[in-house]
């Protein structure tokens, strides 16, 4: 009887193990033969399942953006005060720092490969921001895609910072200060929002 193959599962599993490859050799660097045979796949299995390189790293980027945001929401509990939410992602960071340091290599070695104008255009690649920003306002509770975009850049800069091998970066030390920047942030819009109801 022949083998019954579950060909969503088994895509899954291939692109699981090409983010250590990428995190290793570098998108760049790699070729679509070098990953099969680092799969143990033929290059045709693997074309079957990605059509390119670039098709399967978008596929990883789909991947991934979605078991982040997924992880991280679950990890990070429920909603609480500004200050506690912000010592929750430091720890988050830390506990997770290997994993985020790799995917940030991974990612900027992609966009080395890539000009700005296909970035832009990249419907994936839209996609991912737009669902990291949603869960950012998700996690600080507040629906204001500008400060889920300050607090992503903050935290990829941290991340950068630790792969650029910058051992002063404490990530809950620098996240207990983000918390009390965006606390008086909101006390301030808050202020002068109410001072401007009142004209």
């Amino acid at each position: 009887m022949p083998k019954i193959v579950d060909h969503e599962q088994y895509r899954k599993e291939l692109l699981g193990k090409c983010f250590d490859l990428f995190a290793q050799k570098g998108y760049g660097s790699i070729t679509m033969r070098q990953i099969a045979q680092s799969l143990g796949v033929s290059t045709g299995t693997l074309y079957h399942y990605f059509p390119s390189k670039q098709a399967l790293f978008e596929q990883l980027l789909e991947e991934i953006s979605q078991q982040d945001v997924a992880i991280a929401l679950a990890e990070l509990g429920e909603r609480k005060i500004l200050p506690e939410a912000m010592e929750a992602l430091g720890r988050y960071l830390v506990k997770n720092e290997d994993y985020f340091i790799k995917w940030t290599y991974i990612w900027v070695d992609f966009c080395q490969n890539k000009d700005s104008e296909q970035m832009k255009g990249s419907a994936v690649v839209k996609r991912a921001n737009q669902r990291y920003q949603q869960a950012a306002c998700n996690f600080i509770g507040i629906q204001d895609p500008v400060l889920a975009s300050f607090v992503l850049s903050f935290v990829n800069g941290l991340i950068l910072e630790k792969l650029w091998g910058d051992e002063t970066i404490d990530f809950c030390e620098q996240c207990v200060l983000l918390g009390k920047m965006l606390t008086a942030y909101l006390q301030q819009s808050v202020s002068h929002n109410a001072a401007n109801c009142k004209k």
